[in-house]
């Protein structure tokens, strides 16, 4: 069983992976914006990528094995 401060330390670090991940969309969204399909598919595939932290993050709050 983790402690609290183990929790914190994981919900954080998935938090600040959110956080980076965000950024990193947010130049390919751009780019697709502008014409270059190849930032399009970065993109989907990066919002797949936020959809599932952003669901590990609500489990870990929640308590719940990721």
């Amino acid at each position: 069983m983790t402690t609290t401060t183990e929790t914190e330390t994981v919900v954080m670090t998935k938090w600040t992976e959110l956080k980076t991940l965000v950024a990193t969309l947010e130049t390919d969204v751009a780019k697709n914006a502008s014409g270059n399909a190849a930032a399009g598919v970065r993109a989907r595939k990066g919002l797949r990528e936020l959809k599932q932290t952003t669901s590990d993050l609500v489990k870990l709050t929640l308590g719940k094995e990721v």
